[in-house]
């Protein structure tokens, strides 16, 4: 019998809620009971791995500080959330004549600056510079793209993606910035270079006590991942995104979304898209 026949003990309601604490500690997310089996099927490969045979084992390997890549991984697995390019086109199109505005191409001695603050593999800070490059050419902008998991993070940095990932993108944009993979590539896209080298990753917890320092965005993307905080971490992580916003600068959230309970300098511009004033 191999290590992947090992036999695993269901999930139970304990070791949930130990994996419940466990995520919400270090990244703010709050884990619903609907989401055990997703905490079960992400986690059980490295149980198997491990050669491990419950969930309460693995979960006293993540959280006992001796095997520290091992957690990072762990809270990869549980953070990881589904993306793809031109999610949600409505933004995009906004996006499009923000950048567009001939008061944001005109010369102001600084780049115009977006962030993808949860790009996850990056379709969205790609999806975003394509914009850009359309919308100003010969202008001075920037992107970045910022996540907890430094595994999807390696990811996005090689602009490398399954061609089904491109279904959404647009035929010119895809014409332009993409090469479809030959040979053993065949079945693959790549971000063009020029693209990719407009694009900076790095690594950022949104729930981090303070965020580092970054020069301002003129529009942040904060979406589909504001849902899996509580209302109080919620709170804290606008709060400290939009110190980061300039004045009347855009904040995009995802579409299930509301800012309803959170303070701060903006006005609602329409569903999911607010302005600080």
């Amino acid at each position: 019998m191999t290590f992947m026949d090992m036999p695993i003990a269901p999930l139970t309601d304990r070791e949930f809620g130990l994996f419940q604490r466990f995520i919400e500690q270090a990244a703010g997310i709050a884990l619903s009971p609907a989401k055990k089996p997703l905490v079960s099927g992400r986690l059980s490969k490295r149980l198997h791995h491990h050669r491990i045979a419950t969930f309460g084992d693995y979960f006293n390997l993540i959280a006992g500080g001796k095997a520290p890549d091992e957690t990072q991984l762990a809270i990869d697995l549980l953070t990881t959330n589904e993306t793809y390019f031109f999610r949600e086109m409505q933004h995009f199109e906004l996006l499009r004549k923000l950048a567009s505005a001939p008061r944001t191409a005109r010369a102001s001695g600084r780049p115009w600056r977006v962030w993808s603050a949860a790009c996850a593999t990056g379709e969205e800070a790609y999806s975003i510079a394509m914009i850009l490059a359309d919308a100003m050419p010969g202008a001075e902008w920037e992107v970045v793209g910022s996540d907890i998991s430094a595994r999807v993070l390696a990811t996005a940095r090689t602009g490398h993606y399954p061609m089904v990932r491109a279904q959404h993108i647009p035929p010119a944009c895809l014409q332009r910035y993409c090469l479809k993979g030959q040979g053993p590539e065949e079945g693959t896209m790549l971000v063009s270079r020029v693209l990719r080298e407009r694009v900076d990753f790095m690594r950022l917890n949104l729930n981090a006590a303070a965020l580092p320092p970054l020069d301002k965005f003129d529009v942040i993307f904060l979406r589909n991942v504001l849902i899996y905080f509580s209302p109080e971490v919620r709170r804290q992580v606008v709060g400290r995104v939009l110190e980061l916003l300039r004045p009347g600068g855009y904040l995009f959230i995802g579409h299930v979304e509301s800012l309803h309970d959170c303070l701060g300098p903006i006005q609602a511009e329409g569903p999911s898209v607010y302005r600080k004033v």
